[in-house]
């Protein structure tokens, strides 16, 4: 399995949306937080610009990509950018199971 990094970005009009869509976020996460796949995630601080990292493991990034199409947030047209980039972890790797 690869680590990968996952940068969400949300448009600065979806907070309203966000708040409606929030608990089939969280729901959709911590499922895959209980199979081990998402690693780590979180918001980004209040003066950032709205978004979230999210350390996901996968056998490839298309998996990854299929599967987080199926993010409530993703499916609602919440996310206005999406990056995924595999990520080869030195140091820490035994922290996050790498």
């Amino acid at each position: 399995m690869a680590t990968f990094a996952v940068t969400y970005r949300y448009g600065s009009d979806t907070a309203p949306a966000r708040d409606q869509h929030r608990p089939r976020h969280v729901d959709f996460l911590q499922r895959h937080f209980d199979d081990k796949r998402l690693l780590l995630s979180g918001p980004f601080g209040a003066d950032e610009q709205p978004g979230a990292e999210l350390i996901w493991t996968a056998a490839t990034k298309a998996e990854l990509e299929s599967l987080l199409d199926q993010d409530p947030f993703s499916v609602n047209g919440l996310i206005a950018a999406r990056e995924i980039r595999q990520w080869n972890i030195f140091f820490g790797a035994a922290m996050v199971g790498a």
